[in-house]
């Protein structure tokens, strides 16, 4: 894409892992709602090149999408156990903000970063922890309705149809990425679940660039590496998108620990 790229949550750890991945593959104009630190942008840009609002203010938002190309909307209270007051406020109000101005200034595509939390209840008593092994057959494509399990849950998947909205009325093309378990390193230590859904920050760098690259409509992905042992299907992604990640939580441990080569 020749056009910039707008990446709200900058400074957040997903929009590090991207910028740390591909930080270099784009034109990107930095939004964050508090500055950031030399040591955490991308060759090329500095502290002047950050755009400091909350992505509320619509004023601000209209000013920063002027001329961007793609827009990767990361920006929200990330906490799962935040409050209902906060998430209305930043993940809703705050991704309709982001859609709407992205719609008014002619912007191609959004990338939304949606959350496994969107689908959280689907891991009932039942099901767990049986369905993040190898030889539990239950899979989420993406295809079906969300279910979240707590208020954080509830605004990405009010960010998803606000997505859905925005590309039947404006044909805006939106991907929403229900983002697994992201570390950087290693897969999270001794916890099951989070291996079963680990997202690894070169993964997350080449899902988001796919989704800046890509041609698309509108579509759900589960944004997660390679693992022998999911229970999310990461086959839209790499059908729509293009994907193909390089890791995969099976080389680990459960303690974390790379597999000796045997």
């Amino acid at each position: 894409m020749d056009d910039p790229v707008l990446l709200t949550g900058a400074g957040g750890r997903v929009g590090q892992a991207i910028l740390s991945g591909i930080g270099d593959a784009h034109e990107w104009r930095l939004l964050d709602r508090e500055p950031l630190s030399s040591d955490r942008l991308p060759v090329g840009l500095d502290e002047g090149d950050v755009v400091v609002a909350d992505v509320t203010d619509d004023a601000a938002m209209a000013e920063a999408m002027a001329g961007v190309g793609a827009v990767v909307h990361l920006a929200g209270d990330p906490r799962p156990e935040a409050p209902w007051n906060s998430v209305l406020e930043n993940n809703i109000d705050g991704t309709q903000t982001v859609f709407e101005a992205a719609v008014e200034a002619g912007v191609e595509k959004v990338a939304f970063a949606s959350s496994n939390h969107a689908v959280s209840a689907y891991e009932t008593d039942a099901r767990t922890p049986e369905m993040y092994r190898t030889d539990d057959d239950y899979h989420l494509d993406g295809s079906e309705l969300p279910r979240p399990g707590n208020l954080y849950g509830v605004s990405k998947a009010a960010g998803e149809t606000l997505g859905r909205y925005y590309h039947d009325a404006a044909d805006l093309s939106v991907v929403c990425v229900r983002i697994g378990n992201l570390t950087e390193d290693h897969p999270p230590r001794n916890y099951e679940r989070g291996q079963a859904m680990w997202l690894s920050y070169r993964d997350c760098a080449h899902l988001f660039d796919r989704c800046i690259r890509a041609n698309y409509g509108y579509e759900i992905v589960y944004g997660i590496s390679d693992n022998e042992r999911k229970y999310y299907s990461i086959d839209r992604a790499k059908e729509a998108l293009g994907y193909e990640p390089k890791d995969d939580s099976a080389e680990y441990t459960l303690a974390g620990d790379p597999r000796e080569e045997s």
